[in-house]
């Protein structure tokens, strides 16, 4: 695909960069900062995380402040499937943690997201690793910090390159 950079590593993994892909969009921090895990491994994924791109910034409660690079990866837990493609998005928003949570899955099913069994193939995955400096462990459906986040190459890798956002300290 024109337009993105590669660099392969091992184990057909890869870096992927492009004009989007890391980008910081604003300093602005807003209201609250939350760092979203994004993932997807069926269809066009990397054209998928542009219009994912595109209608989050068109959203009045949710603003992308900026994008790491893209990690292509394997998949763990069920894993006869295709590697999948990983970003983070560090996002404004002034949605309280149950309330983007209910919207991050809205957005998944308009991208078609199916939930058929646990760690199945899926169109796009969007989940909270961080939201400010909480921790949030009420509901079984939000724990954050995202459990395992520091274990999953998906999430560590990308998120080395959202340096350049000011904002990052928020979550971190």
């Amino acid at each position: 695909m024109s337009g993105f950079l590669y660099k392969n590593l091992k184990n057909s993994e890869q870096l992927i960069k492009s004009r989007e892909f890391p980008k910081v969009f604003s300093n602005n921090c807003g209201k609250y900062t939350a760092l979203i895990g994004v993932g997807g491994n069926i269809g066009d994924v990397k054209r998928r995380f542009f219009k994912l791109i595109n209608f989050l910034n068109s959203q009045k409660r949710v603003k992308i402040l900026a994008t790491s690079i893209i990690y292509k990866n394997p998949p763990f837990g069920y894993l006869k499937q295709d590697y999948f493609y990983n970003t983070v998005f560090l996002i404004s928003t002034n949605l309280q943690p149950m309330e983007l949570l209910l919207f991050l899955q809205r957005t998944e099913k308009r991208f078609k997201r199916k939930r058929l069994f646990k760690d199945a193939p899926r169109t796009l995955d969007l989940d909270i690793i961080m939201y400010e400096k909480r921790k949030i462990n009420k509901f079984s459906a939000l724990i954050v910090p995202h459990p395992k986040w520091k274990e999953r190459a998906s999430v560590t890798l990308p998120l080395k390159f959202l340096k350049g956002a000011k904002c990052l300290k928020r979550v971190l």
